[in-house]
């Protein structure tokens, strides 16, 4: 490849996936008339072609798989037609078969090194097990896909960046699989990718799984007995990690910069906040406004980002879906494809 070919993947045709992809492909074109990467648009022609329409955006021309190669610009690589039954909105398992099998198709050519990286964009759980593909989420069918168990996801907002232990499960399940090998792997991974994005010496919180830490015990010894002498190892090692921290203060630190990354024991607890900084609401009419950040998929053979929002089926088809966090997660897929520019950029913000 002579600049990155980046896929993006439409995720459920039914709701805002084309649309935002549509809008990310202008809101980058220059860029993409500069040569600074390509993009492939991987997903049913049809859906671009209803997405084009209300938005007045023309989808780019169709290649297949051997016409990916020299790629610049923009094209659509086809997955089989959803067929008509796809409509604006709606759960159907033609539209969760069109997400799996669009996710399926760039992993391969990821894996083969046909292109650099995976963005994906939202696809619906139940549209998914409707199509027989039993999966939580993207997440566990790139690990799936790609042979790799223990995965990490990780939820970033600019430099707002949070790992986490566990994700789709219930809470009363967090504290059995919070053991200190999962831990040190989530640890682990997350020290990685800071490198490679640029620090070298990052900083990592991990936060308390019970208030106040514990609270000496009072609360819980799993802080006390899991995380504290996890942390005490690492820092042996000279790696600044800290914890555990509670829960009600680390993201406040973290927004402040005294850490570059947190890791969040379970689900609720590390997305709460990066929403919070990264979507908004008009508070007159309730609507969401703006819906900013990333979810990177750490410990993949292959580099996947993904927005940090759902399919939003109540305004797909209408031409409003914010393609913010889309545009944000192709450029921290870039970032990842380039770690000398991730260097270059920490180095900017020194």
């Amino acid at each position: 490849m002579s600049i990155p070919i980046l896929a993006i993947t439409l995720g459920d045709p039914a709701g805002i996936g084309p649309e935002i992809a549509l809008k990310a492909m202008n809101g980058v074109s220059a860029r993409l008339a500069e040569r600074e990467f390509a993009l492939l648009l991987v997903g049913d022609p049809e859906a671009l072609d209803r997405a084009g329409k209300v938005l007045s955006i023309a989808p780019p021309a169709t290649v297949d798989v051997d016409g990916i190669a020299g790629l610049t610009g923009a094209a659509v690589l086809p997955t089989p037609s959803g067929g008509s039954d796809i409509r604006w909105g709606e759960v159907s398992a033609a539209a969760g078969e069109q997400a799996y099998q669009a996710v399926a198709l760039a992993t391969r050519l990821a894996q083969d090194g046909r292109i650099t990286g995976i963005v994906t964009a939202p696809l619906n759980k139940e549209a998914l097990h409707l199509a027989g593909h039993d999966y939580a989420g993207h997440t566990e069918m790139l690990a799936d896909l790609t042979g790799v168990r223990d995965s990490v996801m990780m939820l970033a907002h600019g430099d707002f960046r949070v790992s986490h232990v566990s994700t789709h499960c219930a809470l009363a399940d967090v504290p059995s699989r919070a053991t200190p090998e999962r831990i040190a792997r989530v640890v682990d991974l997350t020290l990685a990718t800071l490198r490679r994005l640029g620090l070298s010496q990052p900083r990592i919180a991990i936060a308390a799984l019970n208030p106040h830490a514990g609270e000496g015990g009072i609360f819980g010894r799993h802080d006390i007995d899991v995380t504290e002498p996890l942390v005490a190892a690492y820092r042996a090692r000279g790696e600044a990690v800290l914890g555990p921290v509670p829960g009600d203060t680390v993201f406040v630190k973290l927004r402040g910069g005294a850490y570059d990354a947190v890791i969040a024991m379970y689900h609720d607890q590390g997305h709460i906040p990066v929403k919070l900084l990264g979507f908004g609401v008009d508070p007159e009419t309730g609507k969401w406004t703006v819906l900013n950040g990333v979810n990177v998929t750490l410990g993949l053979p292959i580099i996947r980002t993904s927005v940090d929002h759902g399919t939003a089926f109540d305004i797909a088809g209408q031409g409003i879906a914010d393609e913010t966090s889309l545009i944000e997660a192709i450029d921290y897929a870039l970032r990842l494809a380039r770690p000398d520019a991730g260097q270059a950029a920490a180095e900017g913000q020194a």
